[in-house]
């Protein structure tokens, strides 16, 4: 089941225990991060606080914060089950014959049946007010920000040339009641559509949508692509859409608030520094700014937000659910790629872990490359590929093959290209060092010796020890000395 809006999310959190509303006041300066921070890093659950210290409207965070709520948000048991619908769609054939077809044009319907709908009204419009963003909660997130900051905002913009609708997650420093910066970073499609106009480009913020909009905003996807498409074809149901009040953009029906208002051509101010998922802040920068026009909401509604900092935070989760939803596009470009795996203590853009089918002599070289030729990937600053047997998000199993296949002085590349803007280690703006690591094996032709053989059991053996397993009692004797945990139970049964 997938929630139709942040009500209904709220309802399935409840009924599956993944919530809880603190009723006592807090305040959003400092407080609630602290709170959310020692939440989510114990795997805590998702939380409502109804009392927020100089609002009336309740705050919404942690709600993407494990493994479990990230699919829950699209209905899967698992976020691999989201990735197969993507993956389905994208491997069709000309069909052969008739069973074929038909299950051809059922795909082909779920396309269709993707795209945002147009409605006449929504929720998101029952109250319509002048501009006051002091009546939100929003959080004052680390000690060295200087201003609350909207951190879980979908931003719409159109492009002024074709007008393809973009929509992105960018954080919002408040200036004051009726202006934010806007961060829109130097390889956002937000900052290519503003620079596009020579005058005022409009821009719409929908603040608290279902789960999977909300989702969307955040995911990498190329420009021509429609966030909302995305949305409606993962939750199964199109995004209906209504049109703004004051400025010539459409906005999900079902959201919470809206902001609506532009960005004038050149104008800018110093935002930040921000407390960033680099762990570290990010400095102060020249960055647009947003002047609202206009400010609509639901009846008594729910503000949501999300903190990030020192890893792990509720935006790992974001981060691999567009890990495995997007494995089979990178396959579509990279078909020799088995896995892959970005770490969340990597920061999305630090590390990436690639397994592939070895056919040929520098093949890991020529998919370091690929890797750092594609899309936002390309912004990677290490690359370590390995062989298409070793599990990618077995950071042991990785370590050992890099520890035991890889002489540095043959294995390791040292390259250069673009890099994140909140890379502060980078020692020009954007632009860095790349390392690639190959722990593959080898090949003599790669100037190895003759590459050993692997140990493994023989299948025989495996399988005498899985017909005979509950008979040497190990797990019930485990069980009898305080328990064993469901990872150790499937290592053992292996």
């Amino acid at each position: 089941m997938v929630a139709s809006d942040l009500r209904s999310w709220l309802d399935l959190l409840r009924r599956e225990g993944e919530l809880v509303e603190v009723d006592a006041e807090v305040d959003p300066y400092l407080e609630v991060t602290e709170i959310v921070d020692r939440t989510v890093k114990a795997g805590g659950p998702a939380l409502l606080f109804r009392n927020l210290k100089g609002s009336e409207h309740p705050l919404l965070i942690n709600q993407f914060g494990t493994e479990r709520r990230m699919a829950m948000a699209f209905g899967a048991p698992n976020l691999d089950a989201v990735s197969q619908k993507l993956e389905d769609v994208l491997e069709m054939q000309p069909p052969q014959g008739l069973m074929e077809k038909v299950r051809g044009l059922g795909k082909l319907k779920k396309l269709a049946d993707s795209m945002p709908k147009r409605v006449g009204g929504g929720p998101c419009q029952e109250i319509v007010l002048e501009p006051n963003l002091d009546l939100l909660p929003i959080q004052h997130c680390w000690p060295g920000d200087p201003a609350p900051f909207i951190t879980l905002p979908a931003v719409i913009t159109k492009d002024p040339r074709n007008g393809t609708r973009n929509v992105g997650m960018y954080r919002m420093q408040k200036i004051d009641s009726r202006s934010t910066f806007m961060h829109w970073q130097i390889h956002k499609d937000g900052r290519m559509d503003w620079l596009a106009t020579e005058g005022r480009i409009p821009v719409a913020v929908a603040l608290g949508c279902d789960p999977v909009t909300t989702y969307s905003a955040s995911a990498p996807l190329p420009k021509h692509i429609d966030e909302f498409m995305l949305a409606g074809f993962l939750k199964g149901s199109p995004v209906e859409l209504v049109p703004c009040r004051t400025i010539d953009l459409e906005v999900p029906a079902n959201a919470e608030i809206v902001l609506e208002g532009y960005i004038e051509a050149g104008e800018l101010g110093t935002e930040g520094p921000f407390g960033d998922h680099t762990g570290y802040y990010s400095p102060a920068e020249p960055f647009p700014i947003f002047r609202l026009t206009a400010m609509t909401m639901r009846r008594n509604a729910i503000y949501p937000s999300i903190v990030v900092g020192i890893p792990p935070q509720e935006d790992a989760w974001l981060g691999k659910a567009t890990e495995r939803i997007f494995l089979p596009a990178i396959r579509m470009t990279v078909p020799e790629i088995v896995d892959f795996d970005l770490p969340v203590a990597g920061a999305f853009h630090n590390c990436a872990i690639v397994s592939i089918k070895k056919a040929f002599p520098g093949h890991a070289k020529k998919v370091m490359h690929a890797i750092w030729g594609l899309g936002m990937l390309s912004l990677t600053k290490t690359v370590v590929v390995v062989d298409e047997f070793v599990d990618v998000h077995d950071y042991n199993e990785v370590v050992f093959h890099v520890g035991a296949n890889v002489d540095p002085k043959r294995d390791v590349i040292i390259s250069e290209g673009p890099l994140d803007q909140l890379d502060h280690a980078a020692s020009m703006y954007c632009y860095g060092g790349k390392l690639g690591i190959d722990a593959t094996h080898k090949l003599t032709v790669e100037g190895a010796r003759e590459w050993p053989e692997r140990i493994a059991m023989s299948a025989e053996v495996r399988d005498l020890v899985d017909r005979r397993w509950s008979e040497y009692g190990i797990e019930a004797s485990a069980e009898e000395n305080g328990g064993i945990s469901r990872a150790l139970r499937q290592k053992l049964r292996l």
